[in-house]
């Protein structure tokens, strides 16, 4: 209750507060020892935050994000409501270091934090509080932050900067090699769990569910960034037959081909993807290519078989019995 009355005198404010406004804390119990990044891509405005900790879960507390309005990462003794708060002010024009000013200034317990915030447009700020467990640091840079506390070593965020800054690709590419980085240099003390990603448009859609291009959690693994690198890819797969299933209904069939077969060269053993090209080449009058595709599906579950006979009723195949028992192998 306290958090939102700040809120509101912040909003309400045309600038900072001068003074902190204080606010009681809860006594904070054990630090979630962790590396993450936020980051912002100049050329697409995407925004993301990446994150890896020994602590069960840690992609549902530090990383936020919200298209067209910022990215966070609250860690250390971690207040998930500088993840809220912080985006709140941020949608209504805030900078990224003047929420983060802001809400440190109303927090009693700012000693033990780890926050970074970034804006829109790219406008970044990170605070590493007195008392957070050493080694713990953070690295400003150019539409990015990393930040780190509990580690091994105290060449981890430098590293994660370095890795980032060098690193080509999209947002989800640069801030998983960010982390790889991290942990190539020893990660955390007390070792590895769970890690999350979440990259968001730069500009928000009116369809939160569209501007979330990567929002993946594990939360317990013995290798959890070998594990996200796997989602990361299985999700890029996704988002392609996705584009391909739009494709096609704007009657784009070479479009809709075109990001099926990109798909499948991502995750060549996954049969769910090999099945829906199969059928998308059947609906295009393409059977004689679709044929060995759904043999290639059979093979790996005859469920797939059973589950192509009842396409007809719903129409996403012909009501064709001679095809249909072409396309059965009868």
């Amino acid at each position: 209750m306290v958090r939102s009355i700040l809120l509101l005198v912040l909003l309400a404010l045309p600038t900072l507060a001068a003074e902190p406004i204080p606010t009681p804390a809860p006594p904070p119990k054990r630090p979630v020892h962790t590396y993450s990044i936020v980051a912002r891509d100049p050329d697409t405005g995407e925004l993301g935050v990446a994150v890896q900790s020994h602590w069960f879960s840690v992609g549902a507390t530090v990383p936020w994000a919200e298209a067209g309005v910022g990215a966070v990462a609250t860690q250390s003794f971690v207040d998930p409501s500088y993840g809220k708060l912080g985006l709140e002010l941020m949608r209504v024009g805030r900078s990224g270091p003047e929420a983060l000013a802001g809400l440190l200034a109303a927090d009693s317990a700012s000693q033990v934090r780890q926050v970074a915030m970034i804006d829109a447009k790219g406008r970044v700020a990170a605070h590493t509080g007195a008392k957070c467990v050493a080694a713990a640091g953070h690295i400003v840079g150019e539409n990015f932050s990393v930040q780190a506390n509990m580690m091994e070593k105290d060449t981890v965020w430098p590293a994660m900067a370095k890795a980032f800054r060098e690193t080509k690709g999209d947002l989800a590419e640069r801030m998983l090699v960010a982390l790889e980085a991290a942990e190539a240099q020893g990660g955390d003390i007390r070792g590895k769990q769970s890690a999350g990603l979440i990259v968001v448009s730069g500009k928000a859609s009116g369809r939160p569910w569209m501007d979330r291009k990567f929002d993946l959690r594990v939360d317990d693994h013995p290798a959890p960034l070998k594990e996200l690198r796997r989602l990361v890819t299985l999700q890029r797969a996704y988002n392609l037959m996705n584009e391909g299933d739009l494709a096609i209904e704007r009657n784009d069939t070479e479009g809709a081909l075109k990001a099926y077969s990109a798909a499948e060269a991502l995750v060549p053993g996954n049969a769910e993807m090999v099945f829906w090209h199969a059928v998308s080449l059947v609906n295009v009058g393409k059977v004689d290519e679709a044929l060995p595709l759904l043999q290639k599906t059979y093979k790996a579950d005859a469920r797939w078989k059973e589950l192509l006979k009842r396409l007809p009723k719903s129409g996403l195949l012909p009501e064709d019995p001679k095809l249909m028992n072409r396309l059965l192998g009868r």
